[in-house]
């Protein structure tokens, strides 16, 4: 009888065993991962996703550079690793802190962005990257504009709440800034232009912009649009891109856009053969002719591995519950820079991925926006696990505040 038993006691043992050493790791895991669990999530399904699907995807872009596919994603992987890093360090700090910073970096953005114009390296008639020499790395300035540019308007609307009925004395300044930033980085980049001057103004507008003022930037933006339209076809050497805005557009409206228009099509035969249900992980033929299978087009290449419900439909849900969480912790901040800073980086995120979709299913033109956290990339990549942390580290002194009584029934009505 006791012998019988012995075995049983010990496997209850090893039991206990595991379930304290599961209660350490929750316990440790606890204190180094703050705020919203359901962002660290969707963060740490999309860099899984991201690693699945460029390893699958790189074996052309390997061959072309005469290398190995483990060089790529390890290179891959060492990226995401120092973007969680950044995320982790961003949500440690108080979101306050960045309030001041947005201040004295947004003169830096705009001398890196000039910088980039005048120094940067050409590639298909566009200066966006700054090569960073002895890593082999590469520095895009308007990443780094996004997430600065929409924490600098989150704290001027704080800033100037009481004076937005004034065109001149609330308005103006913060659209200044946009107007700088975006005009700078519309030269060689006219999506992620429009893409961030959208975004502010929706964080203008959650932030309480009255109606009339919403329509004095849209006169403003109709005058200063036509000016520029009559400048560059005065002067094309100012927009050197705008030739290729015209065939991406001719292309998605049926006419001839060139390589873009073709891009389209294979993204096109990419989805169809994905079908509904998941083929797995390696089946895609689309990486040995689709352009960029592993960054711009990305979505399209998913959808064939993992069909359009798992791969499609799952991916899209992901960011929607990022959005929402976004709009949730936004909600519940107490103070006016971490409710704007909460949105706007959950819009710009969310927004981005829209657009990569869109683009992919023939709803947008060609953009060459990325995925965010999914798209092979290195500044990309980096400034959105930064735009993560900001909203983790809102959420994170949003859970903090909470008056200790509350904590304490939540606490006991779990148990």
């Amino acid at each position: 009888m006791n012998s019988a038993q012995q075995p049983l006691e010990s496997w209850n043992d090893w039991l206990e065993f595991g379930r304290s050493q599961g209660r350490r790791a929750r316990s440790f895991l606890g204190r180094q991962f703050h705020g919203d669990r359901i962002v660290w999530t969707v963060a740490a399904f999309l860099a899984v996703a991201s690693v699945v699907t460029v390893y699958a995807a790189i074996s052309t872009l390997a061959y072309k550079h005469h290398g190995n596919d483990l060089k790529f994603l390890i290179k891959h992987v060492l990226l995401l690793g120092f973007g969680f890093i950044a995320m982790w360090t961003v949500h440690k700090a108080d979101y306050k802190w960045f309030s001041r910073g947005a201040q004295l970096l947004l003169p830096v953005v705009i001398g890196l962005l000039i910088f980039t114009l005048l120094f940067a390296g050409e590639l298909n008639s566009a200066r966006r990257w700054i090569n960073i020499p002895g890593i082999g790395l590469s520095f895009q300035s308007s990443d780094l504009a996004k997430v600065v540019l929409i924490a600098w308007v989150a704290r001027m609307m704080e800033r100037n709440r009481n004076k937005l009925t004034s065109f001149r004395l609330g308005v103006a300044p913060i659209l200044g800034g946009i107007f700088a930033v975006c005009a700078l980085i519309m030269v060689a980049d006219f999506s992620t232009a429009v893409l961030l001057f959208g975004v502010c103004m929706l964080v203008m507008f959650i932030g309480g912009l009255p109606w009339k003022q919403v329509f004095n930037i849209a006169g403003v933006c109709t005058v200063l649009l036509g000016l520029g339209l009559a400048v560059a076809s005065t002067l094309p050497s100012l927009l050197p891109r705008l030739g290729t805005w015209k065939a991406r557009l001719l292309g998605f409206f049926g006419g001839e856009g060139g390589s873009d228009s073709s891009q389209i099509d294979f993204a096109a035969f990419a989805i169809h053969r994905g079908g509904l249900l998941p083929n797995g992980p390696g089946t895609g033929i689309s990486r040995n002719f689709l352009p960029h299978p592993y960054s711009d087009m990305i979505y399209a290449f998913i959808i064939e591995e993992w069909g359009a419900i798992l791969g499609g439909l799952g991916l899209l849900t992901l960011y929607l519950i990022l959005l929402f969480r976004s709009v949730r912790i936004s909600a519940g901040c107490d103070r006016m820079f971490g409710r704007l800073l909460a949105i706007g980086m959950g819009l710009l995120i969310t927004t981005q991925a829209l657009i990569n979709m869109g683009v992919a299913v023939r709803l947008l033109p060609t953009t060459g926006q990325p995925l965010p956290l999914v798209s092979m990339g290195g500044t990309s990549l980096l400034f959105t696990c930064v735009a993560l942390g900001l909203i983790l580290s809102v959420s994170r002194l949003q859970a903090n505040s909470k008056p200790a009584g509350r904590r304490t029934r939540r606490k006991q009505s779990s148990q």
